[in-house]
């Protein structure tokens, strides 16, 4: 998650911006990057209560083993329309690279200035 605050400035070239979410509370976030990861540059919300109400919407809600109660670790790209354009599912213990999340702000930014065909 560190690696997102480190290219905050490249996100920001493509007027996006990071949001990172888990089922985990707002006091949990707070030590955790206290004690283990350090201060965040952009939003963590929590989705504590009612547990998983926004993972269960996007589908990435663990009901079962291993581990339930957790949120899968998933990225999501959502337009200006609020349509989800890029979802990717990682392995809990994957760093997920953001060179492929830029690759699909790219091409939205690429389909944004094309001029409209009459």
């Amino acid at each position: 998650m560190t690696a997102y605050s480190r290219d905050l400035d490249k996100f920001a070239a493509f007027d996006a911006q990071v949001l990172g979410m888990s089922v985990d509370s707002t006091w949990s976030h707070i030590a955790w990057q206290e004690k283990e990861i350090g201060k965040l540059k952009y939003p963590l919300a929590s989705d504590f209560f009612p547990h998983g109400e926004i993972a269960q919407k996007y589908g990435v809600f663990r009901s079962g083993d291993p581990i339930p109660g957790i949120n899968e670790r998933a990225i999501f790209v959502i337009d200006k329309s609020g349509e989800i354009v890029f979802a990717q599912l990682y392995e809990l213990g994957e760093a997920p690279d953001n060179a492929e999340v830029m690759e699909v702000l790219q091409k939205l930014s690429a389909q944004v200035s094309q001029p409209v065909s009459e």
